[in-house]
């Protein structure tokens, strides 16, 4: 088996329309939706493509159960997507009223900043400082 890229990232969201507004300020647009699985397909001009599996239990609490409760459990924390400059970036999301979370700060061989959407899941956008 040869692994190829990854094909998208599914995220579990609570609200429909909150989440693709959200996801629309980072240049994301619905391509296609299928109601009988509760899932919109997002895909931005680079092809980068993201699932929104709206199903969600009622009554969200604002907390990630895999990152904002002391004890830690299994699955994916987040999300990292390549950006071309983090500055540029930064500036974008601070014009866009998004809270920048954390960052930005070197990590490894690139420069990283983090958001949250409205389900509180956590976004890591990453510029690389490799050549």
């Amino acid at each position: 088996m040869q692994i190829e890229a990854v094909d998208h990232i599914g995220i579990r969201v609570t609200d429909e329309s909150r989440a693709v507004e959200f996801y629309a300020r980072f240049g994301f647009r619905v391509v296609y939706r299928e109601p009988k699985a509760a899932v919109v397909i997002l895909v931005n001009d680079a092809g980068v493509e993201i699932n929104l599996i709206v199903n969600a239990a009622p009554g969200f609490d604002g907390q990630n159960r895999l990152m904002d409760i002391s004890e830690k459990y299994p699955g994916y924390t987040h999300v990292a997507l390549r950006v071309r400059s983090i500055e540029d970036t930064a500036n974008q999301l601070r014009a866009e009223a998004i809270t920048i979370t954390e960052g930005p700060k070197q990590l490894g061989p690139g420069l990283s900043l983090f958001v949250r959407d409205p389900d509180a899941n956590v976004i890591e956008l990453r510029q690389s400082l490799r050549s």
